[in-house]
């Protein structure tokens, strides 16, 4: 099972490269995680389904252990073809 113990050391990896971000973050909060990415980019990747959200009035509101899970499974699944994650 080295495939486990490999994402559960990723998945501890970014938990602390992300470590001053509050549980739960918003969407330009999430923009800066994912390297600065477009406000564009990232609520594609939220209407699709791709990071898990949910909303309070019309906020967004992002758990990170959600964007923790996301960035890991592209780092595990190099087989898995990612420039299609975004729709165009």
């Amino acid at each position: 099972m080295q495939s486990d113990a490999i994402k559960i050391e990723i998945e501890t990896i970014l938990q602390l490269m992300y470590r001053d971000y509050p549980d739960v973050v918003n969407v330009n909060q999430l923009c800066i995680m994912l390297g600065n990415i477009s406000t564009k980019s990232a609520y594609k990747l939220l209407h699709t389904d791709t990071i898990s959200y949910f909303k309070i009035g019309r906020t967004y509101k992002i758990p990170k252990i959600h964007v923790i899970v996301y960035l890991s499974s592209i780092l595990i699944d190099k087989s898995r073809i990612h420039f299609r994650a975004l729709p165009h």
